[in-house]
């Protein structure tokens, strides 16, 4: 019984990850869970927003 749970458990979030993944995708968000907030060097932005820290292009 106890496995039973443990592996509910698991397959709950290995869904919700996908579904989260999915979800970010179909928004059109390229670098899921980047700290630039989705304003890197694939998008076009505003530069007083961005900060370059996280690609090594200091």
């Amino acid at each position: 019984m106890g496995n039973l749970i443990v592996v509910g458990i698991i397959l709950v979030l290995i869904v919700a990850a996908v579904l989260y993944i999915w979800k970010q995708k179909k928004k059109g968000t390229r670098c899921i869970g980047c700290p630039s907030a989705g304003c890197c060097s694939k998008k076009e932005c505003d530069n007083a927003k961005h900060d370059n820290s996280h690609t090594g292009n200091e």
